[in-house]
């Protein structure tokens, strides 16, 4: 089954976990910390330049946004986390947010948990990796901003990643850069495959 990614539209920003949809479609959740270009990998897979708004303030906005993709499925762009100026009651409602988000959540089909290929993985990443690992929840890991590594550093960085002991054996770990698009057509296509299965 073809999906039509021109058939895209942005049906919910949720605040609150009331405000999540309460359809039965798949959903592919987009997680990692706030600049860590987020917005810039779902515009690349979704082949838009400003679909998923880049923030000139990482972390400011605390909403779960989702994006029907041709009636198939929802892709979920989960609020960035870390942002070190975030007041705690800004913390509070990111975490219960989240925990609502992935509590029982049957339609959750995957993850794409985003890490910074050049810096590696941060605290709050581990937590994450520790999240997903404790709730069972599949996940790949898609390694961001490989551009700005050279060949040898980024294929070094890569197998760091690969061999991190909070990412669990055999989880697909992707190379990806929004400006040259590496690693697109890859967990583009490991998405479609979780979503329509």
């Amino acid at each position: 089954m073809s999906i039509n990614y021109q058939n895209v539209n942005l049906v919910m920003s949720a605040g609150f976990p009331e405000q999540f949809p309460e359809d039965h479609l798949p959903q592919i959740a987009f997680s990692g910390r706030s600049n860590v270009g987020k917005s810039s990998l779902i515009n690349a897979l979704l082949g838009r330049k400003s679909l998923a708004r880049v923030s000139g303030s990482p972390g400011k906005t605390i909403t779960a946004n989702f994006y029907n993709i041709d009636r198939q499925y929802y892709l979920v762009d989960l609020p960035g986390y870390g942002f070190a100026k975030r007041p705690d009651s800004e913390r509070e409602k990111w975490s219960t947010l989240m925990g609502a988000y992935f509590d029982n959540n049957p339609n959750l089909r995957l993850v794409v948990q985003l890490i910074d290929l050049k810096v590696g993985p941060t605290k709050d990443d581990d937590q994450m990796l520790s999240w997903l690992y404790e709730t069972r929840t599949p996940y790949i890991i898609a390694a961001t901003k490989a551009d700005k590594l050279n060949v040898t550093d980024r294929r070094k960085n890569l197998d760091r990643l690969s061999k991190d002991q909070m990412i669990l054996d055999g989880t697909h770990v992707i190379a990806f850069s929004a400006l040259k698009g590496d690693g697109r057509d890859e967990i583009l296509s490991i998405i479609e495959r979780k979503a329509l299965e």
